[in-house]
């Protein structure tokens, strides 16, 4: 190893045309001696004459062992310079990938030693840099050289397989060479150098059956007709060794876990040719008989059974069908019967669901075996000859009469002649009282009376009980029919009423009747006539449909209300039951006024009024209608009246004198109708106003009477309110009186047009009269001054000033 490392060394020394090489110091020739005097000459100049000179070394790679586990450190290789004399006057650093911790240099010598033992396969090299330096001056000699350090592999790791253990399948039966899977082993160890990771696959455990390939590792078949039936599961041991296998590898194993999948390769077998089953004979239909398999050694859906029954006797009572156990249950198909047969036999075949092609060759996939039924007697309760019974019977059939029988048997008892049953209505409900059987015989009788128009069906249930077994029992439905018997004549379905017009024409149809009959309908169809022999109905005849209708029919024209305004028309009606039947009905035909399209006007006194299509119903309706708005009008009038006397100030017939309602503005003196303005306007009369709210007693007030030489109209009212605070004799109830009068005093002045007077002579007051009539008697007063006396003017200014604003009047 050493030597392949210095011949690779001294290899790189010639390309590099003479440099030194790590591990040998350089010739030293006279072109080497030249140059270092011509190198040291520029190192004396102080390298002020210093010229680029041609590199003395270069390092491209070093090797270094890996796994190295000396005493002393590993010696890596040497860095040498030409410029270096041996004077101890170059040093030489390192500088990069473990430099100082794993690598360190010997300054003086240019020597590299690994500090500590390394791995490939943690970092398969490192990247360093080397320079040499002046000692004494610092100044680099050569430009700094990056050269690497290769960690060189050894063969430290064995193959490994990462995927194992493995499983792998492959279908049983397979011919040699069948490919089974493939198996991978890797070597962390340098592929590129040496045969460390050169691995050689074998099969150390799983032959004869299988083999692997010594360089890719695929593993296939190498025995043929390999059994799953005889052995299932293989465990193959394949092992991996590095070095191509050579004495000193390393090696690493493996588990392979083959299975061979089924193949439909079995045909299925019945463990035993013949069944032996047991079934009692009152077994339901559909319910199980027992079960029979065949054995089939494939599994999954190669081992799915098919079974059939095949043609035979007794085949067509039973069925079968298969489970998830792959069983076949044998179903009963139809019920059994223990006297009638004992015994069924017939075959059973189990065939194969799912064939393989590969494998007919070896014969039919298939098997039979007999089964054998033997059928079980039981104790059976009897049993009716039908599953229902009808019977008929007259409604005036008489008690006791025989009107059927039932017919029950037991099959226990076989021809046997002793009947070891009873037979017994089940009661549950009155109306089957109607009828008794006989217990041994069973024939069926009237035990009341039947009524066809009360109930026309009876339906019974007749039980059949073995005697020695009360349990055993069976019960079967009777329904007797009651037929009618013609007792009802038939009548009109309702009191028919129908109307003529005078102007009907002669044959013309009026009206169509129908009959009813409580008898059956085979009594029917009714048959209608008129009696011939009644001479008062010539003017109508009947005339019959044939399907229990009949229509009434005009002979001739010129009926007249006034004459005669109804007729009373009998009609007869039979049945063609035995006996006949018949009963006669009354048809009501009332005249009536027409329109010439024939459409009803008025019949009698009751339809004068009435419109034509008009009913009683309608005019009943609009009358009542009629007479319940009369009735809201009455009680709103009388509320509304009601409600104007319970208002004190709008009622007109208020008998107090003070008490003024304004509802627009009045027309000032004029308006006299509220007061007596007279008797403001005359002092002598003031003793005479009295208060018309309360009644006058005959003796004298204790106020005393305003004085008769004029008093001031304001101390009459004061008087009048003093009057009124003091009366003792007033009604129990509030009485609102108000005297307004305005005096001199008030900050407003007065508004009345009395006391108004004319400030400028010259004021128009003509235009008054634009302002209405109310204003009228103002524009008269003071349009008249030349006409009017001192003695009138004051006259009026002590008259009473009252207006009708509705600010200065009071309401009660």
């Amino acid at each position: 190893m050493l030597t392949r490392n210095c011949s690779l060394l001294f290899l790189w020394f010639l390309l590099d045309k003479g440099l030194l090489s790590p591990l040998h110091s350089p010739p030293k020739g006279r072109l080497g001696k030249d140059h270092h005097r011509g190198m040291m000459g520029l190192r004396r100049n102080g390298g002020a004459g210093f010229q680029r000179v041609k590199r003395g070394w270069v390092w491209n790679q070093f090797f270094v062992l890996e796994e190295y586990m000396g005493p002393d450190p590993q010696y890596v290789g040497k860095l040498h310079t030409d410029l270096d004399w041996g004077d101890s006057m170059v040093k030489y650093t390192l500088s990069g990938e473990g430099a100082g911790s794993i690598f360190t240099i010997d300054q003086t010598t240019g020597d590299i030693h690994a500090l500590q033992s390394l791995d490939r396969e943690m970092k398969p090299f490192y990247t360093l840099r080397a320079q040499a330096v002046d000692l004494h001056t610092g100044q680099a000699l050569e430009p700094e050289s990056e050269f690497i350090i290769k960690v060189q592999d050894i063969n430290d790791n064995e193959p490994r397989f990462l995927k194992g253990p493995y499983t792998a399948s492959v279908p049983e039966m397979s011919p040699v060479g069948t490919y089974v899977m493939q198996v991978i082993a890797t070597d962390a160890d340098d592929p590129t150098y040496g045969n460390s990771a050169r691995v050689v696959y074998s099969i150390l455990h799983g032959q004869p059956y299988f083999s692997v390939d010594s360089k890719t590792g695929v593993i296939r078949t190498a025995l043929p007709n390999m059994d799953r039936e005889l052995k299932e599961l293989y465990q193959v041991l394949i092992q991996a060794k590095d070095m191509g296998g050579q004495l000193g590898g390393l090696a690493g194993t493996t588990t392979v876990n083959i299975t061979l999948s089924d193949l439909n390769d079995n045909p299925p077998r019945f463990s035993k040719s013949i069944f032996h089953l047991r079934v009692p004979e009152s077994s339901p239909v559909g319910s199980a008989v027992g079960r029979i398999k065949a054995h089939d050694l494939d599994t999954g859906k190669n081992a799915e059974v098919e079974y059939n029954i095949l043609p035979g006797d007794g085949g067509h009572m039973f069925d079968i069908i298969t489970n998830e156990h792959q069983e076949g249950i044998v179903l009963l198909k139809k019920r059994l019967d223990y006297e009638m047969k004992k015994a069924y036999t017939f075959k059973v075949e189990a065939v194969n669901a799912h064939l393989n092609p590969r494998f007919l060759h070896l014969g039919p996939f298939k098997d039979t075996a007999t089964v054998k039924i033997n059928v079980l007697d039981v104790d059976e309760p009897p049993i009716f000859n039908r599953h229902s019974y009808s019977m008929e019977a007259y409604e005036d059939t008489s008690i006791g009469t025989v009107i059927g029988a039932v017919t029950a048997q037991d099959l226990d008892a076989g021809r046997s002649a002793v009947r070891c049953y009873r037979y017994s209505i089940d009661w549950k409900r009155d109306l089957d009282s109607y009828f008794d059987i006989d217990p041994v015989e069973g024939t069926i009788s009237t035990s009341e009376s039947l009524d066809r128009e009360k109930i026309a069906k009876h339906n019974i249930s007749v039980v059949a009980t073995k005697v020695n077994n009360p349990n055993l029992s069976s019960k079967v439905a009777v329904t007797v029919n009651v037929l009618d018997v013609n007792e009802f004549p038939p009548e009109l379905a309702e009191p028919y009423e129908t109307v003529v017009c005078e102007n009907a024409k002669p044959g013309q149809v009026i009206h169509t009747i129908t009959a009813r009959d409580n008898d059956n309908s085979p009594m029917g169809p009714k048959f209608f006539r008129s009696p011939p022999q009644d001479t008062k109905n010539k003017n109508f005849t009947i005339r019959d449909y044939g399907n229990n209708t009949a229509g009434v029919v005009t002979r001739w024209s010129g009926f007249q209300r006034r004459l005669q305004d109804h007729y009373l028309l009998p009609v007869v009606i039979e049945d063609i039951g035995d006996p006949v039947l018949s009963s006669t009905g009354t048809l009501t035909v009332r005249v009536c006024a027409c329109d010439r399209g024939g459409r009803l006007l008025s019949c009698n006194a009751e339809a004068v009024f009435l419109p034509v299509g008009l009913s009683k119903g309608a005019l009943i309706a609009i009358l009542v209608c009629i007479v319940i708005l009369l009735v809201i009008v009455v009680l709103y009038v009388g509320l509304r009246r009601q409600k104007d006397k319970d208002t004190l100030m709008t009622s007109k017939e208020d008998i107090r004198d003070n008490v003024i309602h304004y509802d627009d503005e009045g027309g000032g003196e004029e308006d006299t109708n509220a007061f007596d303005i007279g008797t403001l306007r005359n002092p002598k009369a003031v003793e005479k106003a009295f208060r018309r709210d309360v009644r006058p007693e005959p003796g004298p007030r204790r106020a005393a009477p305003p004085s008769r030489d004029g008093p001031d109209v304001q101390d009459f009212i004061q008087q009048r309110l003093q009057e009124c605070h003091l009366d003792s004799s007033a009604p129990p109830y509030d009485s609102l009186v108000t005297f307004a009068y305005e005096g001199d005093g008030s900050a407003a002045e007065s508004l009345s047009s009395i006391e108004s007077r004319t400030a400028e002579a010259e004021e128009d007051y003509r235009r008054l009269c634009e302002w209405g009539p109310r204003f009228q008697a103002l524009a008269e007063i003071f349009g008249e001054k030349d006409s009017e006396s001192d003695a009138a003017t004051e006259s009026r200014e002590k008259a009473p000033e009252l207006t009708r604003d509705t600010a200065e009047s009071g309401h009660t």
